[in-house]
């Protein structure tokens, strides 16, 4: 079934760029329902229907959409929101916003696929998908782009030096933050396992004997996806326990 598109942007020529787009995206394909010129225009057309995704543009007369997503994020059921704009600058905002993803003018076919595939699987109301999880992202820096990874992918991450590395089962990415924060925030998902270490609670597969090179005689967990260990201190060693027995 086909994405039912809100189109918000202030340039008749930039809507009907996106319009042209759209009408040639496959998978998923789309269809603009409604468009608006503005953010007040925008929430009359929320209320009057519902939407699977809303193309968006930031620098708007009036309200701008940083603050329209805000108020599209506290909807009952909100639509994905992309970012479609000229300014670069705002992206980490975004993506903080809970964005789908985010578009820098002039936008190609291709790029715009790619988003709305990750809107599809965000918000998936309209087109038969009933649903209300939705997962929750680490934003990573990445040589001059930003990238939401899902914590669903998430294997482990390691402190090492002055970043944080952040192990998917298909890649590696580096994060600047602290550990402590990232346990507190997601203690649901992740499991303290070292001073150094957070696990996918999820991803744990075994606890086995093992031998480390500083600490001795001990314990590593085995993860599903990788084939490395990671030492379990002696201080975390009976929580993980019992988080694999429950």
């Amino acid at each position: 079934m086909k994405l039912k598109v809100l189109l918000v942007d202030d340039e008749d020529l930039a809507r009907a760029r996106l319009r042209t787009l759209l009408a040639d995206c496959t998978a998923p394909s789309a269809f603009v329902a409604a468009e608006a010129a503005n953010a007040e225009q925008a929430l009359a057309a929320l209320q009057n229907s519902s939407f699977d995704v809303v193309l968006l543009d930031v620098r708007m007369p009036g309200m701008n959409g940083m603050q329209l997503a805000q108020l599209i994020g506290g909807l009952a059921k909100p639509p994905a929101v992309v970012f479609v704009t000229a300014h670069a600058e705002h992206a980490v905002q975004a993506f903080e916003l809970a964005a789908a993803d985010y578009l820098t003018k002039p936008v190609r076919l291709e790029r715009l696929q790619q988003a709305l595939q990750k809107a599809e699987r965000l918000a998936p109301v309209n087109i038969g998908l009933q649903t209300d999880i939705r997962d929750e992202y680490l934003i990573i820096q990445d040589r001059g782009r930003t990238e939401r990874v899902p914590l669903s992918e998430v294997l482990y991450l390691k402190a090492e030096l002055k970043y944080i590395t952040v192990r998917c089962a298909a890649r590696s990415y580096i994060l600047d933050g602290s550990l402590n924060e990232l346990e507190e925030k997601y203690s649901v998902q992740l499991m303290r396992v070292h001073r150094n270490a957070l696990i996918a609670r999820r991803a744990v597969r075994a606890l086995v004997k093992h031998f480390d090179s500083e600490e001795g005689e001990g314990w590593a967990v085995r993860l599903n996806g990788v084939d490395e260990l990671l030492t379990v201190s002696r201080r975390q060693l009976s929580a993980v326990r019992e988080a694999m027995a429950s």
